[in-house]
């Protein structure tokens, strides 16, 4: 399977999920250029991507999705040809405490993307330039832009009911996509994560945190009582898929993406204690404000459409992995 961008241009690349992204590309893909633009917030690391950084075929830039003027920048000098959007705040508990920077950089940014893109790639809408006819804008977005479900799951067609602000700047950047699809022709495609885990994940992130704790034998703080149910995929299935939708969906289409792991936060602690034979000590701490129970979504019809299946057992992944860390 070819990649259909020549040029790509991969946002939030130095992050967990892109610099995961970005390896994978590269492993799999001779003929591409990867342009990554990042901030370089905390939340990012160039250390994740030492293995290609010198690669003559990649290309980091430091930037903020914000400048419009550095993305037409970027699309002028790079010939750019896809978008691959990974770019965003991402933690719950601060888009509670400020959610001014998650509208910034998760709506305001992602319609700079799109304007940009519709700008290099189309004389008008529905009517591409010649050079730009497989150009193709994605974005990624989280199962908490459907809200919580205590029974059953989402699928695409369910309606988005997000309850926190970062939730909701994810869903509004969703229907901005969809929005620049219908009415302007943009050839868009959409992921919808359940939570990853991997290497490089940042410390606020559950995973990480909980393993810090056990490491340092420090109280791992839990939110109530512990009982909300979060879906887990290894971040490498996920790269897979988004690698899926991106080179073989038709335009417009919108895909969940499923670990299939579905564990309460309690579970999933307590099991990290059992695989490093470190007995976690628990602080249930107030519960935050708007906190979603539980996240669940369909995953049939990207099995159906593109044939994606998990490669990876989640016990045996999960199990090298905190060996890795631990």
């Amino acid at each position: 399977m070819e990649f259909r961008s020549k040029n790509l241009l991969i946002t939030g690349g130095a992050g967990f999920i892109g610099s995961h992204f970005i390896k994978y590309i590269f492993n799999k893909y001779n003929s591409i250029k990867i342009i990554n633009l990042d901030k370089l917030t905390y939340a990012s690391n160039l250390d994740n991507l030492n293995s290609v950084k010198n690669y003559p075929n990649y290309t980091f830039i430091k930037g903020d999705i914000c400048d419009s003027h550095l993305l037409e920048k970027i699309f002028e000098e790079y010939s750019i040809d896809g978008v691959i959007n990974f770019a965003a705040e991402s933690h719950v508990d601060n888009s509670i405490a400020n959610p001014k920077i998650f509208i910034k950089s998760n709506i305001n940014g992602v319609f700079n993307l799109l304007s940009t893109a519709y700008k290099f790639w189309f004389n008008s809408p529905f009517n591409l330039k010649h050079n730009f006819k497989y150009a193709r804008f994605h974005q990624i977005s989280t199962d908490e832009v459907y809200g919580s479900i205590r029974n059953s799951s989402f699928c695409e067609s369910s309606a988005y009911s997000p309850n926190s602000p970062y939730s909701a700047s994810k869903a509004s950047a969703d229907m901005l996509v969809r929005s620049f699809n219908k009415t302007y022709g943009l050839n868009t495609t959409i992921s919808i994560s359940t939570n990853n885990y991997g290497l490089n994940q940042n410390s606020e992130k559950l995973i990480p945190k909980v393993i810090s704790c056990l490491k340092n034998n420090m109280n791992i703080p839990i939110y109530g009582d512990g009982k909300n149910i979060r879906d887990w995929i290894f971040v490498e299935d996920n790269s897979r898929a988004i690698d899926l939708i991106f080179n073989k969906s038709k335009p417009g289409e919108v895909f969940n993406v499923g670990g299939g792991n579905e564990f309460s936060n309690l579970e999933l602690v307590n099991m990290i204690g059992k695989l490093s034979n470190i007995t976690p000590k628990i602080n249930f701490v107030s519960d935050r404000h708007g906190h979603d129970f539980r996240y669940s979504v369909n995953t049939s019809k990207i099995k159906r459409d593109l044939n994606f299946i998990i490669s990876s057992d989640f016990e045996e992944t999960f199990r090298k992995y905190l060996q890795s860390v631990l």
